[in-house]
């Protein structure tokens, strides 16, 4: 039923402004609009709402993947732009902070300014 529909992706934001710069500067994604309500971007294929609340509640998990075709350029580019990649001491990363699946795929993650998980990905 809902296959077919065009979808947004949402994430708190309590840091606005600096969530916009981040996401626009930072990472480069097309700036569509903001109100007092939310800043909206746009990808290839998504769009994203940084939804403006009181305090955000961080998922322990990854909330917004973005696929790449080299990662570890990736990785470098948004190095040079502050961004810190973490690390886990359960999973077995190489020196640039990419784990590499069982399938081969890679993975790198990173966090927005209110801790929100984020990650590129390297399909095989």
């Amino acid at each position: 039923m809902l296959g077919s529909s065009n979808t947004t992706v949402l994430i708190g934001t309590a840091k606005a402004p600096i969530a916009k710069a981040f996401y626009q500067d930072t990472l480069g994604l097309k700036f569509i609009s903001e109100d007092q309500f939310a800043t909206v971007f746009e990808t290839k294929n998504l769009r994203i709402r940084l939804s403006t609340t009181p305090s955000v509640v961080p998922a322990p998990y990854a909330v917004l993947a973005f696929d790449v075709t080299d990662i570890n350029a990736v990785i470098d580019a948004l190095g040079a732009k502050g961004v810190v990649f973490a690390r886990y001491p359960f999973l077995v990363q190489d020196a640039k902070g990419v784990w590499s699946a069982p399938d081969g795929t890679k993975v790198a993650w990173f966090h927005d300014p209110d801790l929100n998980l984020l990650s590129v990905v390297q399909h095989v």
